[in-house]
Parts: C-alpha cells; sequence; structure tokens
C-alpha cells in the first residue's frame, strides 16, 4: 500500500530551502523553554546508576502513571505511557477496528491529517463528517453518519486547527451515541492546557466503556522532541493496548519519561499560565493585523492555531509557497484539513516573531 508523505513535510521542506528570512508558523513546536523542574531532571539522569540506561517498563514508569492517574482521576492501570500523543491515538484506533466492530471512522472536518492517516493505515475507512461553523460539533451530522459499520470516533478539543473548545454536552452525546453502535470514541486532548474560554472538560468526566482519552506533554511542556504521551484506556481496552505498544515501540523513552515526572511533581505552577498568558497575547496582536489587512480569521478559544481566509487569495499550496517567497511567512494550506477549510490558511502562533509576520501579512494583503 502507498501513503502519501504529510503535507507538513512539505511544507516545512519548502520553507526550509527558500531563499530570505523566512518566519515559521507551520507546526506546532512551542518556541518557549520547557520548566526549569525538567532541565535539571534531565541533567541529573547522567549520574544515574546503569539500571537506569536500560528498557523501562514497556507500558511507563510506575511513578509517571501513578502521577498521571492521580493528576486525572483515574486508575493508574488504565495508564499507557506511549511515544507520543500520536501513539495513544494509534493504540486508541487500532483497538477500535481489532474488535470485529466495523470499519468506518468519523472524523470532523476540518481534520488533522495525521487522523485519516492513521484510519488508512490500520485499514479503516474515514468518513468526513463537517463541523459547525465556528468549529463545534454538529451532533445531527455525527449521528446520521453513525451506522452498525462505525467503530470510531475521534473528536480533538482543544481543536486542532480551529481552536474550538467542544460542549461537554455534546462530547457526552457523542459518546452516548457511539454506545449504541459499539463503536469506540478517542478524545485527543493534548491542548487541553491551553484552554483561554475556561470552558474544556475532560472527556473523562464521561463514565463510558466506549471512551479512550489520549493526551501528553510535548504542547504543556514544551518538548515535542521528547515524545512521551498517554492513553487512559478503559479496563476492557487497555490490556490489548499494552500489547500493541509492546509490540510496536517495546516502550516510550526512559530518560523522556523521568524528566516528565519530575517536571510535574516540581515545576512552578505558573509556567503553564505564563504559556496560556504569552499565546492569549500572541492571538490578539495577530488577529488585530488580519482584521486591519480584511481578512476573515478565527480567534481559538484553545490551542495554538489561527486560520485565516484572504479575499480571492485560496488556501492552496501553490499559494501557501507563493507567501514563503513573497513575503516570508509559512502557514499552512487549508486543504490539509479536509474540505470545509480550502479556502483558508492556517499558522501556528509558536514563534516570537508573531507581530512582525501579522504586519507582513497585512502590508500584503491591504
Amino acid at each position: 500500500m502507498d501513503y502519501e508523505e504529510p503535507k507538513f513535510f512539505q511544507v516545512m521542506q519548502y520553507a526550509a530551502e527558500a531563499d530570505g528570512d523566512v518566519i515559521d508558523m507551520v507546526s506546532g513546536n512551542p518556541d518557549w523553554g520547557p520548566p526549569a523542574a525538567l532541565r535539571e531532571a534531565l541533567s541529573a539522569y547522567a549520574d544515574l546508576e546503569s539500571d537506569a540506561f536500560q528498557y523501562p517498563p514497556s507500558d511507563g514508569l510506575r511513578e509517571l502513571r501513578e502521577t498521571i492517574a492521580r493528576r486525572r482521576g483515574v486508575d493508574a492501570n488504565q495508564v499507557v505511557i506511549t511515544v507520543g500523543t500520536g501513539e495513544a491515538n494509534y493504540l486508541a484506533m487500532a483497538r477500535a477496528f481489532e474488535r470485529d466492530a466495523g470499519d468506518e471512522a468519523i472524523l470532523l472536518d476540518p481534520v488533522y491529517p495525521y487522523y485519516p492517516g492513521k484510519v488508512e493505515l490500520l485499514g479503516g475507512t474515514p468518513r468526513i463528517v463537517p463541523t459547525e461553523r465556528d468549529g463545534g460539533i454538529d451532533l445531527d451530522a455525527i449521528r446520521s453518519a453513525m451506522s452498525d459499520e462505525t467503530a470510531l470516533v475521534v473528536l480533538n478539543t482543544p481543536n486542532n486547527p480551529t481552536g474550538a473548545v467542544y460542549d461537554p454536552a455534546a462530547v457526552e452525546a457523542v459518546i452516548e451515541a457511539a454506545e449504541r453502535h459499539d463503536a469506540l470514541v478517542v478524545a485527543d486532548e493534548v491542548y487541553r492546557e491551553f484552554d483561554y474560554a475556561g470552558e474544556f472538560e475532560s472527556a473523562l468526566a464521561v463514565d463510558s466503556p466506549n471512551r479512550i482519552v489520549t493526551d501528553g506533554f510535548s504542547k504543556s511542556l514544551a518538548i515535542t522532541g521528547f515524545r512521551v504521551g498517554y492513553g487512559v484506556f478503559p479496563a476492557e481496552h487497555a490490556d490489548a493496548a499494552r500489547t500493541r505498544h509492546m509490540l510496536v515501540n517495546v516502550a516510550s523513552p526512559r530518560p523522556s519519561q523521568y524528566a516528565v515526572l519530575h517536571a510535574l511533581e516540581g515545576m512552578d505552577p505558573a509556567y503553564q499560565e505564563a504559556a496560556r498568558e504569552r499565546m492569549q497575547k500572541r492571538i490578539a496582536a495577530f488577529t488585530d493585523a488580519l482584521e486591519a489587512a480584511g481578512a476573515e480569521y478565527t480567534t481559538p478559544e484553545g490551542g495554538f492555531y489561527v486560520l485565516a481566509r484572504f479575499e480571492g487569495y485560496p488556501g492552496t499550496t501553490a499559494n501557501v509557497e507563493r507567501l514563503i517567497d513573497e513575503i516570508g511567512v509559512a502557514g499552512m494550506p487549508g486543504d490539509t484539513f479536509g474540505t470545509t477549510r480550502t479556502d483558508w490558511i492556517r499558522f501556528a502562533l509558536v514563534t516570537p516573531r508573531v507581530e512582525e509576520a501579522a504586519e507582513r501579512l497585512a502590508e500584503r494583503f491591504v
């Protein structure tokens, strides 16, 4: 089977090879550093005994699983530490398809492109369902799309790329609908620490054997390179997830897990609040400039991203490359995220040069 290279890499490579100064707003790599407690733990790791350099328990360091379980209000046996949130999503999706409960996956459009990619990798069939105009859940559309062939529903809140924070009642209603069709709902909550509206509520609040929650520390601790995520699996699915994880990856890197554990235990509580405030200031500066340029744009309730639409300038790969060449600003084409935002371009605000990028865009489109 042939697989298409994710467009993220195509755009990033084009930007890297472009002439002149390019402001990278393609991917969600935080530009601020990790908490001091994580740096200190990583520094101390080099002096640990030799057993610290060997395989950790496959499902994760016990202390880390217990700390996550305590913070999320679940049993530690439900927690599987993974190689980033991406693997947690893969394990959860695989569990949905291996139960002989159908082969369709309901994904919400706009959609993070790695979701349909993983579904197809696992032999499933993506069924794309539009969201509301503001990016919220369209319950009627989801219910209409569900059938006995539905094995999986994927939700991402706060959402990439729309920034929508889903209504907890709507999330619960989706889980209830999934139960009627024996489908699993995977709630990817990796941006939950970046909730600007104060309205996020975890799907863990819904007690259901059909609900799996995935999360990680790439965004919240600014460590995308460390690859530490996790899934919270109901008891019925935890053993299957652990087995597949062991066969695919053996374990998540031990030094990364150690550093995350110590960050959770020892970081200044102000660290994440400062990150949220930084992002809110950037959102305000960026959207003010888009307003001045006459663009239509989203104001995210959570996450890192702003979608923008410029009149007569659809969000194609060719147009994104033109912006790189003409003004040195790199975003992601809207057609990467499905069919409902093809006129839009997504910008990741994880750069200290947000205001400069906004000025370049304003000058280009005014």
